[in-house]
């Protein structure tokens, strides 16, 4: 299996997108945290039609003019990381959890600190919106793209969502 990538420019800096086998697998900013670069092995595909469609729909999100995604995903990562990350999509747009939520949404609510590791090792960044994690106490913790990003990202989704309502 062969993977796949395209680069797309966003806001927040250059985007690094990766497809296996018709599926999205990564949305990575250079320089995060499990950072990998396009390896020998992959191929550019800047018309693969998954790659062109979360080009379009994460130019539409920045525009603010999508709250929600549309794509085939194929995280690569443990059984538990993958309950996880299949729990953060059902975080609503504009809204934030906590650490703790998503382990009791997963029937495993000792598990906070296990949850917290397998949302920093997200690959599917702002898709699957990690970002929207946030601590107990309301303030902003880790996030693999930087906390100016979190923050970014965060602010973008409450302004698309405030102005959604009176529009």
């Amino acid at each position: 299996m062969t993977t796949l990538y395209t680069e797309t420019p966003s806001p927040l800096g250059a985007l690094l997108l990766t497809a296996d086998d018709g599926a999205l697998t990564g949305v990575h900013f250079p320089g995060q945290k499990h950072d990998r670069p396009p390896q020998p092995d992959w191929q550019r595909a800047d018309d693969e039609p998954v790659l062109a469609a979360a080009r379009a729909q994460l130019t539409e999100y920045f525009d603010g003019r999508r709250a929600g995604f549309d794509l085939p995903l194929a995280p690569h990562g443990t059984s538990f990381q993958r309950a996880v990350w299949q729990a953060l999509l059902s975080v609503p747009f504009g809204a934030t959890s906590t650490y703790g939520a998503v382990a009791a949404a997963i029937c495993r609510p000792s598990a906070v600190r296990a949850v917290g590791a397998a949302i920093g090792a997200n690959p599917i960044g702002i898709i699957v919106p990690c970002h929207r994690i946030i601590g107990r106490d309301g303030s902003l913790t880790g996030y693999a793209g930087g906390l100016d990003r979190k923050a970014k990202l965060l602010a973008l989704e409450d302004r698309a969502a405030r102005f959604a309502l009176t529009a």
